[in-house]
């Protein structure tokens, strides 16, 4: 007769996305997961797989986090240039203050990391990035054909630029004691949409 897991495993996830979160994939030891979690080895074995396997259901957890927070932030209804501005300065103050600055985004955290030799996270991040600027381009095209965004901008451009430009603030924020650096950069940025 099989056992039934005698912990939550949505919960160990949650666990291991703020260890990884925090420290990173070099920096955290499979004894780190196995003390965070609260459960043994051969029950994160047996439920997510290897480390390398629990680091990637790690990140899409967090996609699933903060993925309907930007879609409803972007997608709501009425003028859509001020949804846009708003998540601006909320990467900008998000990176800016506070203790969640010193952990910076995930999502990018791992492109810097693992990015370059690992391809399955790269894939995650490359997916992340695709549906951020896919929503951002979606909101831009919306202000567009309200009369928000002149006619001679091109959505697609500038949604790669925001894109980019959010995840730098993500990495300058982490890495800065000087959050003006964040802060002129997302007001300069905001001045681009006019």
């Amino acid at each position: 007769m099989a056992r039934t897991k005698e912990f939550d495993p949505d919960a160990a996830l949650q666990s291991a996305l703020e260890l990884f979160w925090r420290r990173g994939y070099e920096a955290t030891s499979m004894a780190d997961l196995v003390e965070a979690l609260g459960i043994g080895r051969a029950s994160i074995y047996a439920t997510f797989g290897n480390k390398h396997e629990l680091y990637l259901k790690a990140l899409e957890r967090y996609g699933e986090i903060q993925n309907p927070r930007l879609l409803a932030e972007l997608a709501q209804p009425g003028p859509a240039l001020p949804a846009v501005r708003a998540v601006v300065r909320r990467f900008g103050n998000e990176a800016s203050t506070g203790e969640g600055r010193l952990s910076g985004c995930f999502i990018t955290n791992t492109a810097a990391e693992l990015g370059p030799h690992d391809e399955s996270a790269a894939r995650c991040v490359e997916r992340s990035w695709d549906h951020i600027e896919t929503l951002l381009h979606s909101a831009l095209v919306r202000a567009q054909a309200q009369g928000e965004l002149p006619e001679g901008r091109d959505p697609l451009t500038l949604a790669r630029m925001l894109l980019v430009m959010l995840q730098g603030v993500r990495v300058v924020g982490k890495a800065s004691k000087d959050p003006a650096r964040v802060r002129d950069a997302v007001e300069q940025t905001l001045a681009l949409l006019d």
